[in-house]
């Protein structure tokens, strides 16, 4: 997952999820937007280890955040000064400096870790043939590698996301799985891109892991995991760490 390697930063032209667009309204001159579907998303417990099944994978814009922040900072007009009373530094060749530039770039780019979240097993909802269950249950199974009948799914909520850029909807489930519910080891689709870790965080540990800020993850593990200890904890009469 975290061999991540030739990085290049080229344009997006098309896309099959994503539409760059610009909206111009009277509030504000001009906005940029990205049309993209609404998601599906899904707390899954697992009853028999009475842990919670979470994915990890690398997110391209997680990453470049964390690039473009550990990036060096322009210097500042005190400091132009001293750079330019400071001696002159040797002539470089053009072929050494490109080297060393290189060199300064690559010091600079974050491991790929910087990119890894943790979030809910989740999902775009591209298929019209299909209701929010359905599609909810079929990211359960190629995600996570649970089957889960569409009446065991629970409607949690339904929110806004990305309201800055997208606007898109979310609808987020809780599903009850077991063991006896695993069919396949999950990980997502390969043939479209996905690289999928499937990762058990125990009952007892929610908490603490939803407010570790250390461990990058999605507003949406924190507030399931909150909905979970309101709502479910007591089921269980096992403390969530709170």
């Amino acid at each position: 997952m975290e061999q991540i390697n030739n990085i290049k930063v080229v344009p997006c032209t098309s896309s099959n999820y994503l539409r760059p667009f610009r909206v111009h309204y009277n509030q504000v001159s001009r906005y940029s937007l990205i049309a993209r579907y609404h998601l599906v998303s899904v707390l899954i417990f697992n009853t028999t280890s009475h842990c919670f099944i979470l994915v990890k994978q690398f997110r391209p814009a997680v990453y470049m955040s964390e690039w473009e922040r550990s990036k060096p900072k322009p210097l500042q007009p005190a400091e132009e000064e001293s750079a330019e009373a400071a001696p002159a530094e040797p002539k470089v060749p053009e072929e050494d400096k490109a080297g060393e530039t290189s060199e300064e770039t690559s010091s600079h780019q974050p491991p790929a870790s910087a990119g890894v979240t943790y979030e809910l097993c989740a999902g775009l909802v591209d298929k019209p043939n299909l209701s929010l269950e359905e599609i909810a249950r079929q990211e359960v199974l190629e995600e996570c590698g649970y089957d889960v009948p569409v009446t065991k799914l629970r409607k949690i909520t339904t929110y806004r996301s990305g309201v800055g850029v997208t606007g898109s909807k979310q609808t987020m489930f809780y599903a009850e799985v077991s063991e006896e519910n695993r069919v396949g080891e999950g990980g997502g689709k390969p043939q479209e891109g996905e690289l999928i870790e499937v990762v058990k965080v125990p009952l007892h540990e929610a908490m603490t892991f939803a407010f570790d800020e250390s461990i990058p993850k999605t507003m949406g593990v924190i507030f399931s995991f909150i909905w979970f200890h309101s709502n479910m904890s007591p089921k269980y009469k096992i403390s969530t760490n709170v």
